[in-house]
């Protein structure tokens, strides 16, 4: 069989681009590479369904996202690092390729992400003569960070992951140990909340985390945002990032972390779902594609879970995926580098999974 080409076909429940297979008799015939049913619309009554890009896989999957997504959120492009590698100088360009694409095509964007422990450059940390920054420089820096960047995008990121990954995972211990904690103390994630309303009043302002279905780790979360309010910060939603595994967690475990966030009477976003066809503590390297029955276990979890975010949809707003199909996707990376996973609906060649199929139905469509 041939590479596929674009045809001027157009069929009955074709999407808007259909391509050509050359078969080894050189017969022209057409076969789509969407789905009957565009993801994003089978769910708009419920909640936006939204990819997390890069500024490659803006082009590389461009068709794929203008047609099956309506939300973007910035990878790592929008992350300090990335935008301000050293002090007052600004790097833009890859930010503002994936912002420029989410306006063209009627995109809603996410932003993604103003304060880490990671992804920012030493400089924030240090003072200018040597030795560590004080608190009131560190801050300082923060806010003219957060201000310069959420206010370049001011109207057209609708919300942002003000503050990710700030909680400890394990043990006793409430918050990570950071550069941030350690030299400004709680108080870091209460200002950073402010600066960004600051400079942004109309964006939703979210608490960004992992491990949020884990019930030590959930109620440390809960524990954070209780005291965020309480100090008065602007804080909106609440990001659950959703890096599971078909072994963990259970459907269950997803859902008594929903009701109890939502208890908290904020928004809560999806913000980087992806399913790992491994459990963490799978270390083998040698599939070179799913086996039957990981397609399978996918595509019965995420089933589940679309149908479990249908319950919550009046306060779950937003599911974003970590990535768009599996020719990009951060697992193929980490725990195990070099290693294929096939964590997301739509695969390689962009093709609709079974886990795809399975999800749209959830909502009484067909793919």
């Amino acid at each position: 069989m041939g590479n596929p080409a674009v045809c001027d076909a157009r069929e009955p429940g074709f999407a808007d681009v259909a391509v050509y297979l050359l078969s080894h008799n050189n017969q022209r015939r057409c076969t789509r590479i969407w789905p009957n049913s565009i993801w994003w619309e089978v769910f708009k009554d419920d909640f936006d369904i939204g990819a997390a890009v890069t500024s490659r896989t803006v082009d590389s999957a461009a068709d794929l996202l203008r047609a099956q997504y309506n939300s973007i959120t910035a990878e790592n492009e929008m992350n300090p690092i990335n935008t301000q590698p050293s002090e007052g100088v600004f790097t833009f360009e890859q930010a503002d390729k994936i912002a420029d694409f989410a306006a063209k095509h009627g995109k809603k964007l996410r932003g993604h992400t103003l304060v880490w422990h990671n992804q920012t450059p030493d400089w924030f940390f240090e003072a200018p003569g040597g030795g560590p920054a004080g608190k009131e420089t560190l801050l300082r820096r923060m806010r003219d960070h957060i201000h310069a960047v959420a206010g370049r995008y001011k109207g057209r990121t609708y919300c942002w992951d003000v503050v990710n990954e700030a909680v400890a995972d394990e043990g006793e211990q409430w918050l990570r140990a950071s550069k941030w904690h350690d030299m400004v103390g709680p108080e870091f994630i209460v200002r950073a909340f402010e600066y960004a309303h600051e400079a942004d009043p109309d964006a939703l302002l979210f608490y960004n985390d992992y491990n949020e279905c884990n019930p030590a780790k959930r109620d440390k979360i809960i524990r954070l945002v209780k005291w965020l309010k309480e100090q008065g910060a602007p804080i909106h939603g609440i990001g659950m990032q959703g890096h599971y595994n078909l072994a963990s967690p259970s459907i269950a475990e997803v859902r008594e972390a929903i009701e109890k966030y939502a208890e908290l009477g904020l928004v809560i976003h999806v913000t980087e779902l992806d399913m790992s066809v491994y459990a963490w503590d799978d270390r083998r390297t040698d599939l070179l594609e799913p086996t039957a029955e990981m397609v399978e276990r996918q595509a019965e979890l995420y089933e589940q879970l679309f149908s479990l975010y249908r319950e919550y949809r009046d306060v779950i707003r937003s599911v974003t995926f970590w990535g768009a199909a599996d020719d990009y996707a951060w697992l193929s990376y980490f725990p195990v580098r070099g290693r294929r996973n096939w964590p997301l609906l739509f695969d390689a060649q962009h093709r609709p999974k079974e886990a795809f199929r399975r999800v749209v139905r959830t909502a009484g469509a067909e793919a």
